[in-house]
């Protein structure tokens, strides 16, 4: 009878996840203004805060929501009941021809607060380097954990988006605030806040040149520019484009958080634009929004938007990688939209409309106008979500190619002989990244 034979196998699994320490015993407590109270524990600093409460859907990258511009003066409630699990990474990048400073969507956390059913004590993943407790607290941002998240959503859902209060610590056992002491962020220009003050350049040797509106760009909206190899420079909001527009290929306007209404100037201008330049032109939510009111359309605040990464939406029509008919699945983050009029402004027509809701999710220039502009109220570019129209940036770049090659006087002062847009596509770049907020 022969003995059994045990060999030992190394363990190749790696060790448990980090222990991010236990969440304090400091109560926390969100006040809404329509009177309900939800009472939790503190995670994050332990200060108070007013904001606009607002809900996400989204499943994964609760950092990249985090350091959003668009969620600037709001509390951030997550659906998801488990946050904070695969930690946060190290937000530097460097800066060079195939980066642009920050892995996450900008510098700092962007939100006001944020309120959690359950925060991961321990978190694990190969990038992270501290907790989102302790992120929170090294970023002065007020979090709470412990309360139902579902009622709060409910709330939300039904009423509409919330003025809010954080109240942390000895705060706590203060009575709610009076109506009229809520702070509301949506009557002052958030983007003046968010957007870069002076202008600046990522991947200068880029063989298109794209100037960005910055509204509150998101990272990966630059880094999906610069991936294309576009040349991007990034200019205030309110920036006369007009004086500078003949030194580029293409504009692009970007995402931001607040009212519409408080950048007008910024739409006037590009009033001008669109009826002097020929170039094409690109917006994304906020920029999508400005497209609009310079087109003659109005925008309008939504009971409570829509934020996640799971929002369908229909293509009303074909343009570039898009195919009308098809329902797309897309990223999103915004609380106001463009009105659907019929009839729309002459020269322009319904892009996308929203699966859910019917809202507006994109316009763009018909093929009578002879101009190339598109808006989208949804987020190609996602970080995170999906990235079913990511393609759009790459169709905007092309025709910005395209462009540069039918003006001789941006290639070489005379014509050029016909050639494929394609050969002058590089190969995709590695990401680049660089927001001021």
């Amino acid at each position: 009878m022969f003995g059994r034979q045990f060999i030992r196998i190394p363990r190749l699994t790696r060790g448990l996840a980090t222990q991010s320490g236990p969440i304090t015993s400091v109560p926390a407590t969100l006040h809404l203004k329509t009177g309900q109270s939800f009472h939790g524990r503190s995670f994050g600093a332990h200060k108070s805060i007013y904001g606009e409460t607002v809900f996400s859907t989204s499943i994964t990258s609760y950092t990249e929501s985090m350091t959003d511009p668009s969620y600037r003066g709001q509390i951030l409630v997550f659906t998801t009941p488990l946050i904070g699990n695969y930690g946060v990474p190290h937000n530097k990048a460097p800066f060079d021809s195939q980066d642009v400073g920050v892995i996450l969507e900008s510098q700092n956390i962007q939100c006001s607060a944020v309120i959690v059913g359950d925060v991961a004590e321990k978190f694990s993943h190969y990038t992270a380097v501290e907790s989102l407790a302790s992120w929170c607290q090294r970023h002065g941002v007020p979090a709470i954990t412990g309360v139902d998240t579902r009622a709060i959503t409910r709330l939300l859902r039904d009423q509409g988006t919330t003025l809010g209060r954080v109240a942390v610590g000895d705060d706590t056992s203060a009575p709610p605030p009076e109506a009229e002491e809520y702070w509301d962020p949506s009557k002052e220009n958030l983007v003046d806040q968010v957007s870069t003050k002076t202008p600046y350049e990522l991947n200068p040797s880029g063989s298109v040149k794209i100037a960005v509106l910055d509204f509150g760009a998101k990272a990966n909206i630059l880094r999906s520019l610069v991936r294309r190899d576009a040349a991007v420079t990034v200019l205030p909001w309110n920036y006369d484009f007009n004086a500078v527009r003949d030194q580029y290929d293409g504009l692009f306007l970007t995402n931001g958080p607040g009212d519409p209404a408080h950048c007008m100037e910024a739409a006037l201008k590009l009033r001008r634009t669109l009826q002097e330049w020929k170039k094409p032109v690109f917006g994304i939510c906020m920029g999508h929004q400005i497209i609009g009111m310079a087109a003659g359309l109005d925008a309008y605040r939504m009971t409570f938007g829509n934020r996640g990464h799971n929002q369908p939406v229909l293509a009303l029509a074909s343009s570039g990688s898009i195919k009308a008919g098809r329902v797309y699945v897309t990223s999103q983050n915004h609380q106001y939209a463009l009105k659907l009029e019929d009839p729309f402004p002459q020269g322009w027509e319904p892009f996308f409309i929203n699966c859910n809701d019917s809202s507006v999710e994109g316009i763009k220039s018909t093929d009578e106008s002879g101009k190339k502009v598109w808006g989208v109220q949804f987020h190609p570019e996602s970080a995170g979500g999906p990235l079913d129209t990511i393609e759009m940036f790459t169709d905007f770049v092309l025709e910005c190619k395209a462009h540069k090659l039918k003006n001789p006087s941006l290639v070489s002062g005379r014509p050029e002989k016909s050639i494929p847009i394609d050969s002058f596509v590089k190969p995709l770049a590695t990401p680049q990244i660089a927001v001021q907020a």
